[in-house]
């Protein structure tokens, strides 16, 4: 199970950093990361990264701008997001893909960007 956690409203400029914790599993040999949909549109990448290796890779959108980290000991992956913008408003959703193929979500965190 994952609990994500973190969103909020903040206006254009401003940073939030969304958490995503694991219940009795350790993510070891997963990826995780992060999707977002915004109101009336699909959910789409965010982030992603290999937690054995830490190898992250971002959507365009969000590079440079959005951070994905881990805590191992926590058992816990965080989105750092700076430079928010009105358009980063969505609900945000965490997920773990295991070895096996098996995919996780969390329950979604909602951010909101005022401009």
């Amino acid at each position: 199970q994952l609990q994500a956690s973190g969103g909020g409203l903040v206006q254009a400029g401003a940073s939030l950093r969304l958490s995503c914790a694991a219940s009795g599993r350790s993510f070891s040999s997963y990826r995780v990361g992060w999707f977002r949909q915004a109101p009336g549109k699909e959910r789409e990448f965010v982030a992603r990264m290999l937690w054995d290796s830490g190898t992250t890779s971002y959507a365009d959108s969000v590079e440079g701008r959005f951070t994905i980290s881990r805590d191992n000991a926590k058992k816990t992956f965080y989105l750092q997001m700076n430079s928010l913008k009105p358009e980063d408003t969505a609900v945000y959703y965490c997920t773990a893909v295991g070895a096996g193929g098996a995919r996780y979500w969390g329950q979604g965190t909602l951010v909101t960007v005022s401009s």
